[in-house]
């Protein structure tokens, strides 16, 4: 039997959860205002746990609660975009050197799970699969490299980059082809124990910075 904390802890994450996925996929879009009442007529749920998911969001930079203006959604600028891309850039290239060193080839099946997973949204032309799976790439190349630390910084960033990516792939679905081939590429040569690897991440990661100015 669960008790009332324990209840009242599960549907705040089952709030957090919703909201954060209307921020992601635009239901709320940046700059917009949301206001408590709202949210309990769209989630059917109490103040209580919505309070809590809301305090959760703006602690991660989702947004700002204001006393004049209510819940504000945030938006990340042109230039902290740019400032997290070069962040990943350093970051993920040091993670694939870490594993391409000393991970056995079992350690990618899961790996090639997704790259298989990936293939099928780009052949359907399922943006939201792709970026989904394409997060997932990332946050598993990072817990195999096996680094806490620079694991953590990483998954700060994780979902604010999901929304960057939906929006950017959603204006040109057509890139999630290269896409899908520098994640293939930076696989084959991460189970080949190639160094080489972090120079595709780097490559992948600036070619996706470039794409996302233009």
């Amino acid at each position: 039997m669960k008790t009332k904390t324990g209840s009242n802890v599960l549907l705040r994450e089952v709030a957090y959860e919703k909201i954060k996925e209307g921020i992601l996929e635009e239901k709320y879009p940046p700059g917009s205002f949301l206001s408590e009442k709202e949210l309990i007529e769209d989630l059917k749920m109490s103040k209580t746990p919505i309070k809590s998911a809301i305090v959760k969001l703006e602690a991660e930079g989702f947004v700002t609660v204001s006393s004049k203006r209510g819940i504000v959604i945030n938006d990340l600028t042109l230039d902290v975009i740019m400032d997290i891309y070069n962040l990943r850039i350093a970051l993920e290239a040091f993670n694939c050197e870490q594993i391409a060193k000393r991970n056995s080839n079992h350690a990618f099946q899961e790996l090639e799970k997704i790259t298989e997973e990936m293939e099928v949204a780009v052949s359907e032309l399922d943006v939201k699969r792709f970026a989904e799976k394409d997060r997932t790439f990332h946050m598993l190349l990072s817990k195999l490299a096996g680094n806490n630390e620079i694991n953590k910084i990483l998954m700060n960033y994780y979902d604010q980059l999901f929304r960057i990516s939906l929006k950017h792939l959603n204006k040109a679905p057509e890139r999630m082809v290269k896409f899908y081939e520098d994640h293939k590429k930076i696989l084959e040569l991460l189970k080949n124990h190639d160094s080489g690897s972090a120079e595709a991440m780097k490559s992948h990661l600036e070619d996706s910075k470039i794409l996302l100015i233009q």
